[in-house]
Formats: C-alpha cells, sequence, structure tokens
C-alpha cells in the first residue's frame, strides 16, 4: 500500500472561472461574493428582503431588469430595459446606494451616469453578458490597427451597442462615435454615415445587420463580418474597403438560439399567430417577423394587442413568462420549444439580493461597480452623443458636470 500523501491538485484559473470563484477584469466575468450567503431554501428570504429594504428606506433605490427573476424584480423600486433603468438611477440623485439586478456593462453605465458620491452595487460579481464578453478592448484595439493598415480608419465611424463594456464605450468615444440602444440603431446608423463613410457596429453582429438591411436600405454585400480571433478579421483590405458597415462578430446568447425552423413550426401550429422578435435575433429570424423591437417595444405591443390574439415572442423567457401571466387574455408562447434562461441575468437570485441589501444594512457596501474616472469621461462622451441623437431622451446631469 502506497504512503505518499494525496495532494489536491490546485484549480486552474479558467477552472475556478467557470466556477464563479475567479476574476477576469478585462471581460464581464467576475467573482463569486465574499461571505456566506442565504440559503436558497431559507424559507424567510422574502420577508429578510422586505425588512432589509425597509431598513435601508430612500438610502436604496433597486433596478430590476425586464429579464431577471420574477422573485427579483418583485423588490425592484423600477424595472425596464438597460439603458432605461441607467437613466432611472441617474434621476435619482439622493440615493446613496443604486442596487443594479441585471448584468455588469448596466452596473458599469448606471455608475457613468450617476453621482461619484452614489454606490452602484451589482449583487453578483459573475453576473456579466456574453456578447459584450465578445468584443474585448484589446481585440477592438486590434482591430482599429487593421483598419488604419488598410486605409479606412480616417472613414470610419464606430458605433457600440449599448451591451457593451465601459473600456469599449470609452474606446467609441475616443474615436468620434456614439452608443445606441435596440430602440436608436437606426439614428445612431444615420447620424454615423452623416460623419463618414463606413462604420464599425459593435458587438451585436445581428442587431448591426437587421439595422443597416432592413431600415437603412442597405444590403446584406455592404455589409463584412469582423472575427477578431482570425488574423486581420479574416477579411481582406479590399473588402474592408468596399464595405459600408464592418460588423463585429458578436451575437447574444438568448436570441441568437431563435431560427427560422422555429418559426415555421409554431405558424404551423398556430395559425395566424404573430411573430414579435427582438432585433438581436438572426437576419432570417428577424425578416420574417410581424413584429420587430425592443424590450420595451415587445411590452408595449403585447400590452396593446387585441384581446384573443396569438403571439409568439422570441426573447428572454422570463419576460415572455411575465407577459403570459399579465395577458391571460391573449396566446402567448414561447418562439424557442427549448427553454431559454440568460443564464447570466439569471446568476442574480434572491439569496444575493438578501446579501446585499443586509449588508448595505450593516454598513458594508458590496460588490460596488466603479468605472476608472478617464474610461467613464470617454464613455460619457459617447453615451452623451447618443443622447443628443433627435427623439432620445437626455439624461439627467451629474452633480459635478
Amino acid at each position: 500500500m502506497s504512503t505518499e500523501t494525496f495532494v489536491e491538485p490546485e484549480p486552474t484559473p479558467l477552472a475556478l472561472l467557470l466556477l464563479g470563484k475567479g476574476a477576469d477584469p478585462d471581460s464581464e466575468r467576475g467573482v463569486e461574493c465574499p461571505g456566506d450567503l442565504p440559503a436558497p431554501s431559507d424559507p424567510d428570504l422574502v420577508a429578510r428582503a422586505h425588512a432589509a429594504k425597509e431598513a435601508l428606506g430612500d438610502k436604496v433605490f433597486v433596478l430590476g431588469h425586464h429579464y431577471q427573476r420574477d422573485e427579483v424584480i418583485a423588490f425592484a423600486d423600477v424595472s425596464g430595459d438597460s439603458f432605461k433603468l441607467a437613466r432611472d438611477a441617474a434621476a435619482r440623485p439622493d440615493a446613496p446606494y443604486i442596487v443594479f439586478c441585471g448584468v455588469h456593462f448596466m452596473a458599469e453605465s448606471a455608475d457613468i451616469l450617476t453621482n461619484d458620491d452614489q454606490a452602484v452595487l451589482l449583487p453578483d460579481l459573475a453576473a456579466g453578458c456574453s456578447m459584450a464578453d465578445m468584443a474585448a478592448i484589446a481585440q477592438v484595439e486590434d482591430a482599429w490597427d487593421v483598419l488604419v493598415d488598410a486605409g479606412v480608419a480616417d472613414l470610419t465611424v464606430p458605433v457600440t451597442y449599448m451591451n457593451s463594456t465601459a473600456a469599449i464605450k470609452a474606446f467609441v468615444g475616443r474615436h468620434g462615435g456614439t452608443v445606441c440602444t435596440s430602440s436608436n440603431a437606426k439614428r445612431a446608423l444615420e447620424w454615423a454615415f452623416e460623419q463618414g463613410e463606413k462604420i464599425l457596429f459593435l458587438p451585436d453582429e445581428h442587431l448591426g445587420r437587421n439595422t443597416a438591411v432592413l431600415q437603412l436600405g442597405l444590403t446584406l454585400e455592404d455589409c463584412v463580418v469582423y472575427n477578431p480571433h482570425r488574423p486581420g478579421g479574416g477579411l481582406a483590405p479590399e473588402e474592408l474597403r468596399a464595405a459600408k458597415v464592418i460588423l463585429w462578430q458578436g451575437h447574444c446568447s438568448v436570441h441568437g438560439r431563435f431560427t427560422l425552423e422555429a418559426v415555421e413550426e409554431v405558424r404551423a401550429k398556430v395559425p395566424g399567430i404573430n411573430i414579435l422578435v427582438h432585433p438581436e435575433c438572426r437576419h432570417e429570424v428577424v425578416r420574417t417577423a410581424e413584429y420587430v423591437g425592443s424590450t420595451e417595444y415587445i411590452i408595449k405591443t403585447i400590452e396593446a394587442a387585441e384581446p384573443g390574439s396569438a403571439w409568439a415572442i422570441g426573447t428572454e423567457l422570463n419576460l415572455v413568462r411575465r407577459l403570459a401571466l399579465a395577458h391571460p387574455d391573449k396566446q402567448i408562447v414561447f418562439l424557442e420549444k427549448n427553454v431559454c434562461f440568460c443564464s447570466t441575468m439569471n446568476r442574480i437570485d434572491l439569496p444575493h439580493l438578501v446579501w446585499t441589501l443586509e449588508n448595505l444594512v450593516e454598513g458594508r457596501v458590496v460588490n460596488r461597480i466603479e468605472v476608472d474616472s478617464e474610461v467613464a469621461r470617454w464613455a460619457r462622451v459617447a453615451l452623451d452623443r447618443m443622447l443628443a441623437l433627435p427623439g432620445v431622451q437626455s439624461a439627467p446631469a451629474r452633480a459635478q458636470d
């Protein structure tokens, strides 16, 4: 029998990251919460959340993204999409604590738009965004060098979707570009074409393609896809020079799963059903849908729909289920037969929210999201350019502006 002592191997950084126990400062992925979380089975979780929120009173403002779990939305002071929530946070300068129940890039935007004496907290630092991770700042800087070498950088205006890191927003701000949301992407791209001849669209290729082709009237041939994992983006210099829109190869892990086959299947099962999808969906899905729009558009469309009408919705399942429960007079189904939650958005659950609120009650600020001041300055430049677009509601000015 061997007398050697067994030594348990140390987990690799990647293994720790996948377990939510490691840190990657250059991505949306974070770390697990320090300290002990309440058990998910704790029968007192709801009462504890109510008690902590009541104890904090006006000192805390809880934001809940539409894709959050119902148990979390129940404690949100306001709900909405990412930019609406960031604006709502900026509109509450007297609240010292902003608890953002969403994902990392959303909390970053709230930190950029709120005052320096306000703390933005993310209940679980591992609540990131796979789409935002698909455009790392080093990759984007390398891509810009490729555009310089091809002789088109001076003709190109970068536009980044709201679903991107603060570092990417800052890059866009420094290079004369703007941010967009799914509801104002058309206006943002029109503005960009007024500034230059080409657009570099980050990080969601589907939203960029759908906007350029279906709303601006460009062709699929006018668009090329830049793959950051291939030399030169996988594109020849002449392809970059010929393109009008350079799409970053990125996508939403939820909306990218909806297929044309799923659309055809639900139409065969429910004749006359309306297909309502988010513009982050694939081009062929968006092209065949009767209704396409942002999360807020989807909600308003269902609210205004005729009783008895049938709808297949292509967006995150938490929201679709919430809409179905709120509108029993309408037939609402999920477009994809397989369950499709946003896995990172779902990391924020009631135990994490209770842990965050109870720490605040005890005077401890946990999981604060703080954007570097220089990054925040240039990201705010890009955000302000978006806010100056016609029809976009401005965010309140920071107290120190």
